[in-house]
């Protein structure tokens, strides 16, 4: 804890950034001074991470986040782990830096774009294992999907899905299938031509059927055909890109022995006690992201029902539910979490700043016997130091990386 202290009141950021070093504040959290150190931890230039990381998830983090607690908090084989991890941005990262990975999500579209990215495919493997599956143009819809895919393209990606789903069934899925089910899951919707449909909402979310009727007409547009192969092909070799020789030989090894979980992040049975040396992870905020009906389309592709998976997503309504669930899951990371172990909770403002939810977490962490070491907050450029109380970068939300760090 010394060296965070250290580094902490000693950072100083480059020539070229508007501030002069970390400004360290003071707060009354629940009767305690909890100390908030401001700075711009990682910076622009720093964005540049893997391309592995380029797949659109709603509400995730940049991977700079989890790298910067990864190098500073652990050592190589150390284990890491993300209660709640959507994309699986920490995993990833973690495995990119030779450490351990677990990685967890309720919901299974989690595991089925995090763990081939953890084992990624030679792409002449996924070229020749695409010009091996039979895609028609033609094949039986069980919906219309007609207002966001050319004929054409949905006849591909039914023959796609099908043969995928098959495969999953009788068991003889393998890496080659799950990259190009990862891919795909990825390309479904999207506003540019890259993605199979037409343009509509931000890849990392879907809209309805209806909805996507009336962007058609506003936009007076209709589906243009979609090679779906050369599509993923062409993703697959974005992903890849930027693999260097020691992302490969790390992902070799902690890539092959990261474990995905699908549980409840308050009853991971499937850890042991004492397992955990940092966890990074940026939990459920209230009611804000509708899961299901952002991944309605990727369930479907995936042969998930949408519906049993948001029933099972902890969405609370409201700030006591919230407190209550996360209460829980600070009770499971503390027996996870091995002495001298940390845990970097990402929170945002909600309720367009009403809300600053470390002022919640903070007790929790502690009730569940943690102690906090304070509050970094990422003050990027865009960000006004003199709002750090308030922030209102990009008219609120959950932008803002505001990061409650505890310790065991």
């Amino acid at each position: 804890m010394e060296s965070l202290h250290k580094y902490l009141s000693g950072f100083r950021l480059s020539e070229d950034s508007p501030s002069t070093g970390t400004v360290i504040k003071e707060q009354t959290v629940n009767g305690q001074k909890i100390r908030y150190y401001i700075n711009e931890f990682w910076t622009s230039r720093q964005r540049q991470a893997s391309s592995l990381h380029e797949v659109s998830y709603r509400a995730c983090f940049k991977p700079q986040l989890p790298a910067f607690f990864i190098e500073l908090l652990t050592d190589r084989g150390d284990l890491v782990y993300d209660p709640f991890s959507g994309r699986g941005t920490t995993a990833l990262q973690a495995a990119l830096m030779g450490r351990v990975a677990y990685s967890n999500d309720i919901n299974p579209l989690s595991r089925i774009l995090a763990e081939p990215r953890m084992n990624p495919s030679d792409i002449k493997d996924v070229e020749i294992r695409l010009t091996r599956i039979p895609f028609k143009k033609k094949a039986k819809e069980d919906m219309d999907l007609s207002m966001f895919y050319h004929r054409d393209t949905l006849g591909e990606l039914l023959s796609l899905r099908e043969y995928l789903l098959e495969r999953k069934e009788k068991g003889t899925e393998d890496g080659i299938d799950a990259w190009i089910r990862m891919v795909a899951t990825n390309r479904l919707s999207g506003h540019s031509p890259g993605f199979f449909s037409v343009y509509t909402l931000p890849p990392n979310q879907a809209v309805s059927p209806a909805g996507q009727l009336k962007i058609n007409v506003k936009r007076r547009q209709e589906p243009e055909y979609r090679d779906v192969k050369r599509l993923i092909l062409r993703k697959s070799v974005q992903l890849l890109k930027r693999l260097t020789y020691t992302d490969r030989e790390n992902l070799g090894i902690y890539g092959k022995a990261a474990r995905f979980f699908t549980m409840d992040a308050r009853q991971t049975h499937e850890i042991r006690d004492n397992a955990v040396r940092l966890t990074v992870t940026s939990p459920p905020f209230l009611n804000i992201v509708n899961y299901s009906g952002d991944n309605w389309l990727r369930c479907w592709f995936n042969g998930i029902d949408d519906q049993a998976v948001a029933d099972q997503i902890t969405m609370p309504r409201t700030l006591k539910d919230w407190e209550q669930v996360m209460g829980e899951v600070f009770h499971e990371l503390y027996r996870i979490t091995v002495p001298g172990g940390w845990v970097a909770f990402e929170v945002g403002e909600v309720r367009k700043g009403t809300v600053q939810l470390e002022k919640n977490v903070i007790p929790l962490g502690i009730k569940a016997g943690l102690s906090c070491f304070g509050v970094l907050v990422n003050d990027q450029k865009f960000t006004k130091t003199s709002n750090i109380w308030g922030i209102n970068n990009n008219s609120g939300g959950t932008n803002t990386n505001r990061i409650v760090v505890l310790y065991r």
